[in-house]
Formats: C-alpha cells, structure tokens, sequence
C-alpha cells in the first residue's frame, strides 16, 4: 500500500476535513492524522466520532512535523490561516485546501514565502449536512477534484502538485488541473447561483405572508423541497464563497436575471414555444449529467416515497 503521508494535519474539521481525514485513513490506514479547529468543542467531537486521531491546542501544534496539511476553513478565514502554516510547516511539507473558490487562495498563496508547497485544490462535493460526524470516507469517491497550481514551475513545485493529483485519486477522485480564474467562473454558474437561488426562494416564501407556514411545509414534496436541502447549507461557508467570488457570480447573476426576464415576457404574452424550447434544454442538460455519471437516473432522485 502507497504511503499517502506521515502525518496529516487536517486544519478545520466539519464534513469536508472529517470526509477526508475519513478517506485519508482508509487508503493508508497508518498515517497520523491530527485535527485542529477554533472550535474547542469542534475538535473534541471529530476525536470522539472517530475522524481523528487527536486534536491539537493549537494550529502550530497540528501543523508540526506534519509532511501533509490539508486547510478546511470558511474561505473567508483561509488567507489568514495560510500565512500562519506556511511560517510554521515543515520544509517541503505539501499543504492544499479544499474551498469552492480559487481565486482568493491563489492570490494569497503567491504572497507567501515558504519552503512548503501549496496546491490549492477543490473538492466537487459536499452535502447540506455540517459538522465532523456528518464526515464519511466516500465523499469524494467518483467525484471531480480540481487543482488550480500557482503560477510555478520549479521542479520542487511540480512534483508537489503530482503529489495532490496522486493523492486525490487515492481518495476515489477524479483530477482535474485548470486556471483559477476559470474555475470561479464555472462554479458560479454549477453550484454558487443554484445555492443563491435556493436560498433566495426559500427566503422568498418565509416572506410570502399569504401562504401559512404550515402549507409551506405540507406542500413541500416537489421542487420546493430541493431547493430547501440545498438552502440548508452551512451559512457562514456560503456567506464567505459569495464575498470572495463576487465577480465571477455577479457575470452569471446578470446572465441568469435576463434568461429570467425572457421566461418572465413569454409567460405574460402566452409565447409557448420560447417555454417549450427554454424547458427542453434544461431536460437536454439533465440528461447529459446522468450521462455523465454525475447522477443516477431514478425516479424521485433515490428518495424513499416515504421521506
């Protein structure tokens, strides 16, 4: 078995850092693995359901001798936090995060002077659920991970991003390297905007005072219900992912708030045929994703008809 690392310093430790410290102990079962969160309370709980070995005091202390530190933060708490484990992690010691925006890592990391490497990675998965005993060691099995290396291409540097793309696969990942930029962009548009959206909506009908609360939830077994899965996620996550990808989710809002105006003119005027077309690609797209394999083609989404 491939020795993935000596030591793993997961470095917040909610369901991407408790999946991958989980996933992490399946592929190379003897490797330390130590969780540090600000949360005293956060890092006693991932000891007690058994994501990690132990929890550390302090950052410092998880970062030490640690040949592999995986960043789990909010994005908005990652500048920071990157400049601190570079001033203390081990030389050659490899560091990648896990955040949904590139971007601000990438500009952050640039700025450091550090003899560890940093590969800013993004895991294409999650769930709406939060917290270290929401982790689970398939997370990210047949999944997309996407690396977006700094602009480097010491031979030091290169082996390390090898090294990410090695370990992610591991792990039961797809890998894909691109530009930063280009990943804020796609991911506004596959996974920020349809969040925005979904909290949007919901927020919508908690407002809508003509519809009690209970028809709300009593009703919910359709479309609305989704929406509310995805509004259930962590806010303070989603909160730090709109900050920091503000251009790039501002170009598609503008982009889906005219598609939206298109549908808006050819309800009020009876147009069917521009519904009829509009609907038709967004069937075209769903099946292109089940294609894909990036779902399953099965009634009510796998869902018992009972929940």
């Amino acid at each position: 078995m491939t020795r993935l690392s000596e030591k793993t310093a997961i470095i917040g430790v909610g369901l991407i850092g408790a999946s991958l410290a989980r996933a992490l102990r399946e592929a190379d079962p003897s490797a330390a693995i130590v969780g540090y969160d600000q949360s005293a309370d956060v890092g006693a709980r991932a000891v007690a359901c058994g994501a990690v070995d132990s929890a550390a005091r302090t950052l410092e202390e998880a970062v030490r001798g640690a040949d592999l530190i995986v960043l789990s933060t909010p994005v908005g708490a990652m500048a920071a936090a990157l400049a601190e484990i570079a001033a203390t992690a081990d030389d050659g010691a490899l560091i990648i995060d896990v955040g949904s925006v590139k971007g601000a890592v990438v500009e952050a990391a640039a700025r450091l002077a550090s003899r560890a490497h940093i590969v800013p990675c993004h895991p294409v998965a999650g769930t709406e659920q939060s917290g270290p005993e929401a982790g689970f060691a398939a997370l990210f099995r047949d999944r997309w991970s996407i690396l977006t290396p700094l602009a480097r291409n010491d031979d030091a540097y290169l082996a390390a991003v090898k090294r990410a793309a090695g370990l992610w696969r591991a792990l039961g990942a797809n890998v894909e390297i691109m530009d930063h930029q280009h990943h804020d962009l796609a991911l506004a548009i596959t996974s920020h905007l349809p969040h925005l959206i979904a909290f949007t909506l919901v927020g919508a009908a908690d407002d809508l005072q003509s519809v009690a609360e209970a028809e709300i939830v009593k009703y919910s077994a359709g479309g609305f219900r989704d929406f509310t899965r995805i509004a259930a996620s962590d806010p303070v996550m989603w909160r730090d992912v709109f900050i920091n990808n503000k251009t790039a989710v501002l170009e598609v809002l503008g982009r889906f708030t005219e598609e939206l105006a298109l549908l808006q003119r050819a309800i009020r005027w009876g147009d069917a045929e521009t519904l009829e077309k509009t609907f038709a690609r967004g069937r075209a797209l769903r099946r292109a994703i089940v294609a894909a394999g990036q779902e399953k083609d099965v009634a009510n989404f796998g869902r018992d008809e009972k929940t």
